[in-house]
C-alpha cells in the first residue's frame, strides 16, 4: 500500500494571533512534541480523491490503525478491516472512530506518544485533513470547554501541516485555498452554534493566512 511519512513538527499555538490566551483553551499545548505521521492509502489507490467537500461529518475513510506490537488495550478499539478498506488488513486493530476525544485524553494522561501507536489510513483529501486535525488534538490537550476555539486552533495547525507537506500529498494552491475556505466556513458554523463571537470577523482571511504560512511557528 502507498505509504508516506508526513513531517508534522509542532507549531506555536495560533490562538494568540487572534487575541486569545492559550491557557483559556488548552491546559497542555504541545505536551508531546509532534514530528512525523505515517500516512497510508489503499493498495490500489491512484490519485488522491479531492472531490468531496470538507464538512462536520467524520469521514468513513479515515482510520487510525494501531502499529504492530503497540499496546492498544487502554483505548476503545475495533478491527481495522471493518473501517479501512483495500489495505489488506486482517486482525489489526484501529482506534474506534468515535473515540478521538477518548484518545486525546488518555494519550495525555498516560503520556503515550501518538507516533508510537498509530498510522493513519486516509484515501481522500477530506479524510487526510481530518486526520491532521485529530493529530493536532492528540498532541495539544485541552478540557474542551470552548469547542469552537479548540477546533479553530487544531484546524489552523492542520492547514499548516498540509501546506508544508503539499508536494508529498499532491495538493496545489487551489486545493489549499479550497480547504482553507471550507474549514473557515465550518469554524464559523461552530461559533454560531455556540452563540459566541468568533475571535476575528475575518475567519476566511485567518485560514488563508495559515495556507500562506503567515502564522508564526
Amino acid at each position: 500500500m502507498p505509504t508516506t511519512l508526513l513531517v508534522v513538527k509542532g507549531v506555536s499555538c495560533p490562538l494568540p494571533h487572534v487575541g486569545v490566551a492559550i491557557e483559556r483553551v488548552f491546559d497542555a499545548w504541545a505536551w508531546c512534541e509532534s514530528d512525523v505521521l505515517e500516512w497510508r492509502r489503499p493498495a490500489a489507490s491512484g490519485q488522491l480523491d479531492k472531490t468531496v467537500a470538507i464538512d462536520s461529518q467524520n469521514p468513513a475513510e479515515l482510520v487510525f490503525v494501531f502499529k504492530e506490537g503497540a499496546d492498544s488495550t487502554f483505548l476503545p478499539r475495533e478491527l481495522a478491516r471493518f473501517h479501512a478498506k483495500g489495505y489488506g488488513l486482517e486482525e489489526e486493530w484501529a482506534l474506534a472512530p468515535y473515540a478521538i476525544d477518548d484518545a486525546t485524553d488518555l494519550l495525555y494522561e498516560r503520556h503515550v506518544k501518538p507516533r508510537d501507536l498509530f498510522w493513519v489510513a486516509a484515501s481522500s483529501l477530506r479524510a487526510l485533513v481530518w486526520g491532521l486535525h485529530d493529530w493536532a488534538h492528540f498532541h495539544n490537550h485541552g478540557p474542551f470547554d470552548e469547542p469552537a476555539l479548540t477546533e479553530l486552533a487544531c484546524d489552523l495547525v492542520a492547514i499548516s501541516w498540509l501546506r508544508e507537506n503539499r508536494e508529498a500529498i499532491g495538493v496545489d494552491d487551489a486545493d489549499l485555498e479550497r480547504v482553507a475556505l471550507e474549514l473557515a466556513g465550518l469554524s464559523r458554523s461552530r461559533f454560531e452554534a455556540e452563540e459566541k463571537t468568533a475571535p476575528t470577523a475575518d475567519l476566511d482571511g485567518l485560514f488563508v493566512s495559515a495556507v500562506a504560512g503567515e502564522l508564526a511557528r
